[in-house]
C-alpha cells in the first residue's frame, strides 16, 4: 500500500498540498470500499465467522455456546449497511439488502445480512445450544 502511494505521490509533483491530501484519501477510501467487496458468512466448527472482503481486514466470530436465541428478521434503511452499532439494535454486519439474521447473545444482539435468511436462520438455530434451541 505504501509503495502505491510512494508511486502515486511520484506522479503528483505538480500538484498542490491539499490536491494530494486528497488524492491519498480518495485512495484510501477506494481500499476500505474493495474490502467491503463481499460479505462472507462461514461455520467454523465451534464458532461462526463473519468477514468482509476479498482482502479480511474486517472479521468478527461469534460463538454458538454464546448463542441464545436465532431469528430471521428485516432490518430497515434507518439500519444501514456496513458495519456499525445502534442503541437497541446491536452490532449489524450487512452487505446489501434488508433480510437478516438477529443473533442474540444474552444481553448483545448482532444482525448479519444474508440474501438466504431463511437457511442461515435455519443453521444457527440447529447450533443453538441445547438449553436456548427452538422448542427445547
Amino acid at each position: 500500500m505504501a509503495l502505491v502511494l510512494a508511486l502515486i505521490g511520484s506522479g503528483l509533483t505538480g500538484v498542490t498540498p491539499v490536491g494530494r491530501v486528497f488524492t491519498v484519501v480518495a485512495l484510501i477510501l477506494v481500499a476500505l470500499a474493495y474490502c467491503f467487496k463481499t460479505l462472507t458468512v462461514q461455520d467454523e466448527r465451534t464458532h461462526l465467522a463473519i468477514r468482509y472482503g476479498p482482502v479480511p481486514v474486517f472479521s468478527k466470530r461469534v460463538s454458538y455456546a454464546a448463542m441464545t436465541d436465532v431469528k430471521r428478521a428485516r432490518s430497515t434503511f434507518l439500519d444501514g449497511w456496513g458495519i456499525h452499532w445502534s442503541p437497541g439494535r446491536g452490532w449489524t454486519y450487512n452487505l446489501w439488502g434488508f433480510d437478516c439474521v438477529e443473533i442474540r447473545l444474552g444481553g448483545k444482539l448482532i444482525r448479519i445480512g444474508t440474501d438466504d435468511a431463511e437457511a442461515l436462520a435455519h443453521f444457527l438455530q440447529s447450533k443453538l445450544p441445547p438449553s436456548h434451541a427452538v422448542g427445547a
